[in-house]
């Protein structure tokens, strides 16, 4: 299972004497942003409860949650009725990291995405997209449609028939964000147990014992699974969600040259081809420190930590045996899939490929300029029983448990709203009733975060 963390580090040896007779009233397992987040709000509004966060890693957010784009995305691309909750956490999500990064000192840079459709029927997929922006609380100030000539304007080097411009859209370093979110929830009396694996959990009349490095236990009172790309595997091991199977996908990035920094204002990103698929046509893409890069894409690989050869050899076999065996044997039997999967391999293969994804809409740009590799990151999808990818997250409550899987793009984005809402429905489940309802929560009060996800 996956785990990541903060300031606060306990080595093996530290968490061999502390786990022979330890209880928590909660534990939660993954730190990267989500588990953080989760942690950082159970922490103020529960002061006398001991609460742990188990992470494999040796810091947080290691893995997806500091692997991104690093983008704060607006609500524009969420369907408002289909995806209606990630839709809220992202509009208020904005919001909360803009604050945050006020109060923390960390940079957090306005500089709008563009959205661009290079043919008639991409444009009209920009229509909806308008409209579901709208709906989901963009304002006509923070949300344009450009023709051809409006587009030259904006960004004379991007070519396309017509482009969204939303400007409620920033850039940040969300493993910085984690790492400071992370030292507050340290603050607030939350344990972070860091370069510790839960190896297993077994289950107990009032609660689960959580086996450390496969050799230490723990007792919960309550577990949290925010485990990421192993979320799903430890759902399993609690029997919840056996239904449900999961896909690995790699995506990769290409640094581009300094002599291209400030070809354009914003990030750009084309009308997703294949909006059913998690395979994301690469993107222009601004960082906070004024860095460009091109990515990612979506390369299926078979371990959430699939970032080598070595890795996804180890794992090939028992995650083949577990897709053919499950719902997940339809969509790999699937002609579509198999296509689009195969044109993902031949972007991580070439450079060019990838890359000329980017030139179609940014002719500028030479392929033969990029000699730099940026980091991959490593997004997991769940596929249902009749072989299709589940669309949004997935909230499963169990025996003194609650899972959460699927938690995807724009998953940094909405990771402090959302945390608020799971805080939430815990209570609502019977699992934790939290021993202060509308703490102050740094520079939030809980009542008010819950209530806008509330709707």
């Amino acid at each position: 299972m996956r785990h990541c963390t903060a300031t606060a580090t306990i080595i093996p040896a530290q968490v061999a004497a502390y786990a022979m007779t330890k209880r928590f009233d909660v534990v939660i397992v993954g730190a990267g942003i989500l588990g953080t987040s989760i942690a950082y709000f159970l922490g103020h509004l529960n002061p006398s409860r001991e609460i742990a966060v188990v992470e494999q890693a040796l810091r947080v957010a290691f893995h997806t949650s500091g692997r991104n784009t690093g983008k704060v995305h607006a609500p524009y691309l969420y369907d408002p009725k289909k995806k209606a909750l990630t839709a809220r956490a992202s509009f208020h999500g904005y919001a909360m990291w803009e604050e945050y990064s006020k109060n923390r000192g960390l940079p957090f840079k306005r500089d709008g995405v563009v959205e661009v459709a290079m043919d008639a029927d991409a444009t009209g997929v920009l229509d909806r997209h308008l409209q579901w922006g709208m709906e989901n609380g963009l304002g006509e100030d923070e949300i344009m449609l450009l023709d051809r000539a409006e587009m030259e304007k904006r960004e004379p080097n991007v070519k396309c028939e017509a482009a969204i411009y939303c400007g409620r859209d920033a850039s940040v370093d969300y493993a910085a964000f984690t790492r400071a979110l992370g030292g507050d929830t340290t603050a607030a009396g939350v344990r972070f147990l860091l370069n510790t694996r839960a190896t297993g959990i077994s289950r107990i009349d009032d609660g689960w014992n959580v086996t450390l490095d496969g050799e230490h236990e723990v007792e919960a009172g309550l577990l949290i699974n925010a485990a990421g790309g192993e979320a799903v595997d430890l759902a399993h091991a609690a029997g919840v969600a056996k239904d449900l199977t999961d896909v690995h996908f790699r995506g990769e990035y290409w640094r581009a040259p300094a002599e291209y920094s400030g070809l354009t204002h914003s990030s750009v990103y084309s009308v997703p081809a294949r909006p059913e698929y998690p395979f994301l046509d690469p993107h222009w893409i601004v960082r906070s420190d004024g860095t460009c890069e091109v990515g990612p894409n979506a390369v299926p690989v078979f371990s959430p930590y699939g970032y080598t050869g070595r890795e996804n050899a180890r794992r090939l076999v028992p995650k083949m045996f577990e897709m053919l065996s499950s719902g997940a044997r339809k969509m790999v039997f699937d002609r579509q899939f198999q296509k689009l999967a195969l044109g993902e391999v031949r972007s991580s293969l070439s450079k060019s490929a990838m890359i000329g994804r980017v030139q179609s809409f940014l002719p500028g740009i030479d392929p033969g300029r990029f000699t730099e590799r940026g980091s991959a990151g490593i997004r997991s999808s769940v596929v249902d029983s009749g072989g299709h990818f589940v669309p949004d997250a997935v909230l499963a409550p169990g025996h003194s448990s609650f899972h959460i899987l699927n938690y995807n793009s724009p998953g940094a984005t909405g990771a402090l709203p959302f945390a608020a809402h799971i805080v939430g429905r815990l209570g609502a489940e019977g699992l934790l009733k939290n021993e202060m309802e509308d703490a102050q929560c740094g520079p939030w009060r809980f009542g008010e975060v819950a209530a806008h996800m509330a709707g």
